[in-house]
């Protein structure tokens, strides 16, 4: 009960947040509008599909839940540094309520920027002539649930190591680099050389993956089945990883 009063209070100072509609809900499809737009223009015999709706409605959910791992790194460290969380600390809520009650309206947030990105891409697709299949886009919004998890978690700990005005320029950092390394807006693959090797050490490629096969319907076990479980094992560290750091830092309070 305690965790979902916490939760029920972030999720109202989060919908308080116009920024918060701007970055995670627009942003993202504002992005797919004007990448849609760029794969009009490219000549089809240059086979280039990665700007194609099906791979990139299944690639801006990596985008997007970036952004959700923004705002959880300012909420977090905004009330760490305030004297709310203070005074929460002595309550009989435990670590896991605080680190539940962030994560569980965070979650809330990213399925919904799934949905409504879902939808413009359906939109999209069929002023493009274009088709996506509803199955694929109703199994994508439950197989990228690892990665947003994983996001928000990478955010919970940013925001509990640093303060509110470092968090924001380092979970930043992270946005670019997730979507360059994710091969959201570039074929990872195809460049080959150092920079795929790097992108096959980090997790968000895989992320990227699961999206794509997911939305495609594309259970092959490079394009499925392997990134699934990459992210999957991702957001269960980085979770225990978050939870952690939460819980050393508020008995360090």
């Amino acid at each position: 009960m305690r965790t979902i009063t916490f939760a029920k209070r972030n999720l109202k100072e989060l919908s308080r947040d116009v920024l918060g509609y701007i970055f995670c809900i627009a942003f993202p499809i504002v992005m797919l509008i004007i990448m849609s737009v760029v794969n009009e223009s490219i000549p089809a015999e240059a086979h280039m599909t990665t700007f194609r709706i099906d791979n990139l409605s299944g690639g801006i959910i990596l985008f997007g839940q970036t952004f959700v791992m923004l705002f959880t790194a300012i909420l977090v460290s905004t009330d760490k540094n305030s004297s709310f969380l203070t005074r929460l600390f002595s309550s009989p809520m435990k670590g896991s309520d605080f680190t539940m009650g962030y994560i569980l309206p965070m979650i809330a947030i990213e399925i919904v920027q799934t949905i409504v990105t879902f939808f413009a891409s359906v939109c999209i697709a069929g002023i493009t002539g274009n088709t996506l299949k509803l199955p694929g886009l109703l199994l994508a919004i439950v197989t990228t649930l690892p990665s947003g998890i994983m996001f928000i978690s990478i955010g919970l700990i940013f925001g509990t190591l640093l303060n509110e005005k470092s968090a924001p320029g380092i979970c930043s950092v992270i946005v670019s680099a997730a979507t360059f390394l994710g091969g959201v807006f570039f074929d990872a693959e195809g460049v080959g050389g150092a920079i795929q090797k790097v992108c096959k050490c980090l997790p968000f490629l895989y992320c990227t993956r699961v999206g794509r096969a997911s939305v495609n319907l594309n259970f092959g076990t490079d394009s499925f089945l392997i990134p699934i479980l990459v992210t999957s094992t991702a957001a269960i560290l980085f979770t225990a990883l978050a939870i952690f750091v939460f819980n050393k830092k508020m008995k360090c309070d």
